[in-house]
């Protein structure tokens, strides 16, 4: 009797083995014989199947892990030999992108021109210009600068007037008007959160005093407020026509001679710049006297300088109109934004300017990518900052 293992018979009613096959030139031919046939019935086997156990599992990674080795160990030169020819290719391939870029980005030691000095004072001269537009001649704390002192009388209670805002107004001019000193009164009384929102046929509330408004918290009494705000109890009490000590929460008073925070005053005039390069940068070089990377001589930086790839998106520090946009031999492609406050802005070196002069742009928004067009020795943006006129420390503005 002969025993066959392992065979499943699915086709019940005939079984047949190869026995032997042999090939010639055309075609191969095989032999076979029945082994079972209808009469003697069907003969099947089932699978073999293994239990599934943490015992099997083990087993067979252990087993794995032994073929691994083995292999490894067989073929350690081998894998050496392609780990450090895969590293070797990704380093150079790495390297040549580069040497790539730097060579795309490079613009060489160039050399300082007559003219080129009629370019720089050519932007200077638009800087100036542009930034005197729409100014507002205040101090930092936003007293006018031309404004006289002004001597109130806090033993009356604070009255108000409607005014109607007409087309060319301004917030120091409406102040200004109205004996005023300070522009915080207007901006508080009124809640404007950005003066340049200002339009035609806007209501305004008017004070008869210099002074903003405040809202009592929990905790306030009229002691905190006086000693906070550096006012007279006196005149806190007349002003605002109190006849009791107690003070509600939620209740409005007008504190009289006080000013706005400092924070909240730069927000309302548009002064809170943003950073004009929003990915990961580095700082390449400061605002004021160093020394020339490229004349190496001492000269005076007009900006900040920050490195960072080619193409990079640079967005506008403060919401503006875009005053012009060109190309020189020194800031290469450039943008100068007016943001209509006294500031203006300078964005040069650009690969490529997206802003449109004339448009407006809003804080954040996209004027342009990084480049190292003009006097450059990489890609970089340089940024540079006007304050009524004058030039001043980028980093001042930024942090």
């Amino acid at each position: 009797m002969e025993i066959i293992n392992c065979l499943e018979v699915k086709d019940r009613s005939k079984f047949t083995l190869p026995i032997f096959e042999r090939k010639n030139r055309n075609k191969s031919i095989s032999y076979s014989y029945d082994m079972f046939t209808p009469e003697l019935g069907a003969f099947a086997i089932p699978k073999i199947r293994r239990e599934l156990s943490p015992r099997t599992i083990l087993s067979s990674i252990g087993r794995g892990i032994t073929l691994t080795s083995a292999f490894v160990k067989t073929n350690v030169k081998k894998i050496l030999i392609s780990l450090a020819a895969i590293s070797t290719f990704t380093l150079l391939t790495i390297s040549a992108l580069l040497i790539s870029s730097r060579i795309r980005n490079f613009t060489g030691p160039l050399k300082m021109k007559a003219g080129d000095c009629i370019d720089v004072e050519y932007i200077n001269s638009l800087m100036e210009q542009f930034a005197l537009e729409g100014s507002i001649a205040v101090d930092d704390n936003g007293k006018l600068l031309d404004a006289e002192n002004v001597t109130y009388n806090f033993t009356r209670p604070v009255e108000y007037k409607n005014y109607t805002v007409k087309a060319g107004d301004t917030i120091d001019g409406i102040t200004r008007r109205f004996g005023l000193t300070n522009i915080s009164t207007l901006i508080s009384i009124n809640n404007i959160k950005n003066v340049r929102s200002l339009y035609a046929g806007q209501k305004l509330k008017v004070p008869s005093l210099d002074g903003i408004l405040y809202t009592v918290k929990a905790g306030d009494t009229l002691d905190s407020l006086v000693s906070k705000n550096g006012i007279e109890l006196n005149a806190l009490v007349d002003v605002n026509e109190l006849s009791s000590e107690v003070l509600q929460v939620g209740q409005t008073l007008f504190l009289p001679g006080v000013t706005m925070d400092s924070k909240k005053l730069r927000q309302a005039l548009g002064d809170r710049f943003i950073l004009p390069i929003q990915a990961k940068f580095r700082w390449s070089s400061p605002y004021g006297k160093r020394i020339d990377p490229i004349a190496n001589v001492v000269s005076f930086h007009t900006g900040t300088d920050m490195a960072c790839p080619t193409g990079t998106p640079i967005v506008a520090s403060l919401g503006g109109r875009v005053s012009t946009t060109g190309v020189n031999r020194i800031y290469g492609n450039y943008v100068i934004i007016d943001h209509g406050n006294g500031y203006q802005t300078l964005y040069a070196h650009m690969s490529k300017i997206i802003a449109t002069k004339g448009k407006w742009v809003e804080q954040g928004e996209r004027i342009g990518l990084v480049g190292s067009t003009g006097y450059s020795t990489g890609p970089h943006l340089h940024f540079t900052v006007y304050k009524n006129g004058k030039m001043v420390d980028p980093m001042t503005v930024l942090r």
